[in-house]
């Protein structure tokens, strides 16, 4: 895949994206390397390793990370279940190695995200998703795999990868990644995006809803992230659900209303409604609900 057919391939997804990304994109790919994406929540790091695997037509397997996250839950486990009807049913078997070794073959043999990323027939995007989430051995155990693209199962031997999936990495910085981890990846930092590139978003994902309107909101969710009492800043995915609500509620106008009725799709904490300043001397006394949001335009065209 050139660089070109790339960029299109994002700009048929509807993508928005600059030139600096989409060229971090493409030399990982290139070069076989996996890719950290650092940023705040909500910033698009996850929809980068989805617009990948869409690009490049592959399946996407995510391992989300937690706290206490273990080889067993994210390499492979043992079916014990169907290991005890196997040991049930043969019990009148006299071979008990036999039966030993049965019982470790693949046919028992639970893949989870990493073992299933190196053992897929086709290429697949792997997402690492929050590994700051997870702690120090387990980040160290991932850099061995990713290193050597092959894991040791005591039980079947070494399995080395059928193919190379293409490593995609998130991190909210909750806690510092090891240097190692670092050198093996090309690596990105995203911030949210600026006016003009949220309004891109939001023509490009919700064509139908008015452009005025979109504007509004763009501008409303930029001064509600730069505003320091709000404790959970709006993700990109929020400003989208903000503008399809006050589009579904036949609003025209982000009124000091609207924003009211609607403040729970943008900001997703009791404190954060209370501290958004509605400007209530402008602030309709309007009862009738979301439908007549677009009637109070002598309140000015306030933006919260």
């Amino acid at each position: 895949m050139t660089f070109e057919e790339l960029k299109q391939k994002m700009d048929d997804a509807s993508y928005i994206y600059d030139e600096t990304l989409a060229t971090v994109l493409y030399v990982a790919l290139q070069l076989g390397r996996p890719l950290l994406i650092e940023g705040a929540a909500g910033v698009g790091k996850t929809e980068i390793a989805k617009v990948m695997a869409s690009a490049l037509d592959r399946d996407l397997v995510r391992l989300q990370c937690y706290e206490g996250l273990d080889e067993s839950k994210a390499l492979y486990e043992w079916n014990y279940q169907k290991q005890l009807l196997s040991i049930q049913v043969n019990s009148h078997e006299t071979d008990k190695d036999a039966l030993t070794r049965s019982l470790f073959s693949d046919e028992y043999l639970l893949e989870r995200p990493l073992l299933q990323s190196i053992r897929s027939e086709k290429p697949v995007v792997l997402l690492i998703d929050e590994i700051d989430k997870a702690d120090e051995e387990f980040e160290a155990f991932l850099l061995e795999l990713l290193s050597d693209m092959q894991v040791s199962i005591p039980e079947v031997g070494t399995i080395r990868a059928k193919t190379i999936p293409f490593v995609v990495l998130t991190s909210n910085r909750a806690r510092p990644l090891s240097e190692a981890l670092r050198r093996r990846c090309a690596y990105l930092y995203i911030e949210y995006p600026d006016m003009e590139k949220e309004l891109a978003i939001l023509r490009a994902k919700l064509p139908h809803v008015d452009d005025r309107l979109c504007a509004q909101v763009a501008l409303a969710v930029q001064k509600l992230r730069a505003n320091d009492v709000i404790l959970k800043k709006p993700s990109i995915a929020e400003t989208l659900d903000w503008a399809a609500a006050l589009d579904a509620l036949g609003i025209r106008e982000l009124t000091p209303d609207a924003l009211r009725q609607t403040a729970g799709f943008v900001l997703k904490n009791n404190e954060d409604i209370n501290a958004m300043d509605l400007d209530e001397e402008e602030a309709s006394d309007c009862q009738c609900g979301g439908s007549c949001g677009h009637h109070h335009h002598h309140g000015g065209h306030h933006h919260g």
